[in-house]
């Protein structure tokens, strides 16, 4: 058996070993990053790098990261699939040399010294070519010089980008391991989702890069290479475990809710259920106990840990499970996971009190949701009393618009409505709530589709002229509140900045015309922004503000703006504060309960 932090260790031992240095994972919610609402890989906080910064640590870097990733949420409770995971990441900056990268993940992965994998047990896929690079016989020849045989071509999978579609982009080679489950088909490949192949190693070669979206990929100056590995899909491997549910903390979950659930984990109708509640849970565990301090809401990251929550709510009502327990199972990630991660011990009773507030809104809603229930079948009734005056003959359908009324405001499951209406002789139209949930889809993508693009990723001058204006802000509410005000949170685009931070009041009018004016005033100024890479301790040696300190490594980037600011960031940033011209606060309002928003444009 294998442990996760087993695993850590390999890694880490691993590539310290061939040179690289480690660095700090980085905060699950990213900092001035809106093309994602959580850290989704460990390459996002390094785009800045992967596009032509230099790193403090050097040009060979390793990591594990925690990430959050919602595109596969309806495939939670199968064999292998995660919202929250952490990825062991190594990168190489400025060179992209594929062959030895593939020779040091092929070393890693089947050396009786790490994980000692059998060969035969592996598959590949190989980028097969497309419009803009051509089929990637390099990538392939290295493989066959490692003796890999079971090697896939595809054009489409074998394609990295960002969400956004905008950044550094490049083909990449994908390693699987074959659970010997019999094919599925004569042409059963990994691309296949049989479950014959699982996926548990991407290297990422970016070799261009996107400037804006819709324009074609032009080569990138300093290519890279990004790799990633899932570390509880591959502990599930070598513990030969059938799911990543069946080993490690995951299962000790799964058999905790065992202990308490009416029906049993082995009733086969259960285990999506229990694997859900499992995996949100652990989800929303180090979403609430970030350090930046995401609480349920409607909108934004805040929306997607009271989806979590409230799945897990609907789960639990599935198997015969108590909410109330969610604590313990809080308890059990912490004590996990709080060696590693500082803020999720740190905050243990703060995710508790979350977590049950939320349970307790929800019972409430799903209150308000029966009596809408009844109110839906009282107004069918009356219409088939009035049809039936006329000679009309209406049937016990729940329409789609009603179902989906109860699923959006009240946060009834389709499944709650169906049941409910079988008891009353009636049936729901799911075809009907299925149009009516696509259409809502659609419109919140259109909705959020301003959020995807900018941050980090966004190189323009425009949004490192924002950046450098955050730093200047925070030091005008450090002057006129003191310096207990802290970031809680900031969000970037070319358009405006958005910056969190703790304050016990709203803001007066006169309050806000002083900050303006200070950064105004440093504008004006024509401060100049000077960049030093020292050591961490050095950096807090010299008055280098820095709000999340767990993130960094070694060696770090402390911007100075003059005699106003010195922050330790990744940037990017304005040469001289005169570029930024002219600052604005255009609103000031409540985030959560004691921070504050201030969202301002430079014109």
């Amino acid at each position: 058996m294998i442990t996760d932090r087993q695993l850590k260790e390999k890694w880490f031992k691993f590539f310290e070993e061939h040179g690289f240095k480690k660095i700090e994972g980085f905060s699950i919610i990213p900092e001035n990053d809106p093309t994602v609402l959580f850290t989704t890989a460990g390459m996002h906080p390094l785009v800045p790098y992967l596009l032509g910064e230099k790193h403090p640590s050097g040009d060979k870097i390793y990591d594990v990261q925690r990430c959050i990733r919602t595109s596969d949420i309806d495939s939670v409770g199968d064999s292998s699939h995660l919202t929250f995971f952490e990825m062991l990441g190594n990168w190489t900056l400025g060179e992209c040399d594929k062959t030895q990268m593939i020779k040091l993940s092929f070393e890693f992965l089947t050396s009786p010294k790490y994980l000692g994998i059998d060969k035969d047990k592996l598959a590949v896929t190989v980028f097969a070519g497309n419009d803009v690079a051509p089929r990637d016989e390099e990538a392939y020849n290295a493989w066959k010089e490692c003796g890999i045989e079971n090697i896939f071509f595809t054009s489409e999978d074998n394609w990295w980008a960002l969400g956004g579609g905008v950044g550094p982009c490049g083909p990449d080679t994908e390693m699987f391991y074959d659970t010997g489950k019999p094919k599925c088909c004569e042409n059963c490949s990994p691309s296949c989702d049989c479950g014959k192949y699982m996926e548990i190693w991407n290297d990422v070669f970016m070799q261009y890069v996107v400037d804006n979206a819709g324009e074609k990929a032009k080569k990138l100056s300093r290519p890279n290479i990004d790799t990633g590995m899932g570390l509880e899909r591959t502990v599930a491997i070598l513990n030969n475990a059938q799911s990543v549910y069946d080993s490690g903390c995951l299962k000790r979950v799964i058999d905790y809710i065992n202990q308490f659930a009416k029906i049993k984990y082995d009733d086969h109708n259960a285990k999506r259920s229990y694997r859900v509640i499992t995996d949100h849970l652990r989800s929303s565990t180090f979403i609430l106990g970030d350090a930046r301090g995401v609480v349920p809401s409607n909108v934004g990251q805040g929306y997607i840990l009271r989806r979590f929550i409230r799945r897990a709510i609907n789960c639990s009502r599935n198997i015969g499970f108590d909410c109330s327990l969610f604590a313990n199972i809080v308890d059990i990630y912490v004590d996990e996971y709080g060696q590693d991660y500082a803020d999720i011990k740190a905050n243990r009773q703060f995710i508790k009190d979350e977590m049950l507030k939320e349970v307790n809104k929800f019972s409430k809603a799903l209150e308000e949701g029966h009596k809408e229930f009844n109110k839906v079948i009282n107004g069918i009734e009356r219409h088939k009393e009035f049809a039936a005056k006329n000679g009309q003959v209406v049937e016990n359908i729940i329409n789609g618009k009603a179902a989906f009324r109860l699923y959006d405001t009240f946060g009834f499951p389709l499944e709650l409505t169906e049941e409910l209406a079988k008891e009353k002789g009636y049936s729901v139209d799911r075809a009907g709530f299925d149009e009516m949930f696509k259409a809502h889809q659609e419109k919140s993508r259109q909705a959020t589709a301003g959020m995807f693009k900018g941050g980090l990723a966004d190189t323009s001058n425009q949004s490192a002229f924002l950046h450098t204006a955050t730093h200047l802000l925070l030091a005008g509410l450090q002057k006129m509140f003191g310096k207990q005000v802290v970031q809680k949170g900031s969000n970037i685009t070319p358009e405006r900045l958005r910056f969190d931070f703790n304050l016990d009041h709203k803001m007066t009018a006169d309050e806000i015309l002083e900050v303006e004016n200070f950064v105004n005033d440093a504008i004006k100024r024509s401060l100049p922004v000077k960049c030093e890479v020292m050591s961490l301790e050095k950096a807090k040696e010299t008055g280098a503000h820095g709000t999340f300190t767990n993130k960094y490594g070694e060696e770090v980037k402390v911007y100075s703006i003059g005699d106003v600011s010195k922050e330790i960031c990744g940037g990017p940033h304005a040469e001289n504060t005169s570029q930024l011209h002219h600052f604005k606060i255009i609103k000031e309002e409540s985030s959560s309960s004691g921070i504050r928003r201030i969202k301002a444009i430079l014109d």
